[in-house]
């Protein structure tokens, strides 16, 4: 009796899952999806930091597939180790309370404005955090002879030099707001305030040697790890 009551409700599950194709999809789970809310997080804000919101004199419209988005307002993070700008849309909404900023959209049944909610949230939660403790990335250099070094140009400029398996050194100029250390010959520590261009700086000095899948050779950034493939025998 209870295989057959089971098979009636398999049954009706793919009945009322079969689409106009056709094809029949099934989950193992009956309850719905619990969602992560990100959004609606307040983000705590120290006395010590500043939020400015100033609105663009010519809005900037990103398309985005058969929509686009307007961005209509700089928000600007002020804190004691920098200031971190923050391009915002126009549906955004913040609520300063008196040591944290609730963010918000104008109609959350927007497909747009609530798929961007959580992440302008989580912007202006990592800007706050970068303008107090800073971010901090770290690469690591393995194989043999491959090391990284810091060196200035006729004109002052700050490189980072690396020696990553070719003839000559390959290499970066340092950009504004990142700071960069060299504890040993392979480990470079990179710190800044804006999370963003940190990463965006981190991954162009990785792309130039990613790491290789066969002996392990290359740049790794944070705690990545690369399992490493058998040798291919002829």
């Amino acid at each position: 009796m209870v295989l057959k009551l089971a098979g009636h409700i398999c049954s009706f599950l793919q009945t009322k899952n079969r689409g106009k194709s056709g094809s029949c999809s099934r989950s193992f789970s009956c309850s719905t999806a619990a969602l992560s809310h990100i959004g609606s997080n307040p983000v705590f804000v120290p006395p010590d930091v500043k939020i400015e919101t100033n609105d663009f004199l010519i809005p900037k419209v990103i398309p985005k597939g058969r929509e686009s988005i307007s961005l209509s307002k700089l928000l600007t993070i002020r804190g004691p180790r920098g200031v971190v700008d923050i391009e915002v849309p126009e549906f955004l909404r913040l609520q300063e309370r008196e040591n944290h900023v609730i963010v918000g959209v104008d109609n959350p049944s927007v497909k747009i404005q609530k798929s961007l909610w959580g992440t302008m949230r989580a912007l202006i939660n990592n800007g706050v955090i970068g303008v107090t403790e800073g971010h901090m990335t770290v690469l690591r250099f393995k194989g043999t002879g491959y090391r990284v070094m810091l060196e200035k140009d006729d004109k002052g400029t700050e490189w980072v030099k690396m020696k990553i398996g070719k003839c000559d050194l390959q290499g970066l100029p340092i950009p504004e707001g990142i700071k960069c250390s060299v504890p040993t010959t392979t480990l470079l520590v990179l710190e800044g305030c804006n999370k963003q261009q940190l990463n965006l700086f981190a991954g162009r000095l990785r792309n130039m040697h990613p790491p290789e899948p066969y002996k392990g050779k290359g740049i790794y950034m944070n705690g990545e790890d690369v399992r490493l493939k058998s040798k291919k025998v002829k």
